[in-house]
């Protein structure tokens, strides 16, 4: 598979980018280098090979979801740099 300027120029339009020509000829060359190197990745025979979603065989390790007591208000806020009746005070960005 091979991409064009065109096609370059097409998908930069998209994602609303805008290049000069050495840019445009740059990237031009740099994704057909990267089809390329697909193509050949595609003539690779795969059909022994077991689909998988992670290439090491790991296992989540998970905990029991136990009720335990929360850490108090004062411990955490005690380094907030501002604080108000009890909470975290954060500068409004919402009017």
């Amino acid at each position: 598979m091979k991409i064009g300027r065109q096609e370059v120029e097409h998908v930069a339009n998209l994602a609303r980018l805008r290049f000069d020509e050495a840019e445009l000829e740059k990237f031009t060359h740099q994704l057909n280098a990267i089809l390329t190197y697909i193509d050949k990745l595609n003539e690779l025979d795969i059909s022994q090979v077991e689909p998988t979603y992670h290439v090491l065989d790991l296992v989540n390790v998970l905990r029991e979801d136990e009720v335990r007591p929360s850490l108090p208000r004062e411990a955490a806020l005690a380094n907030a740099p501002e604080r108000a009746d009890g909470f975290f005070k954060v500068p409004r960005i919402i009017e």
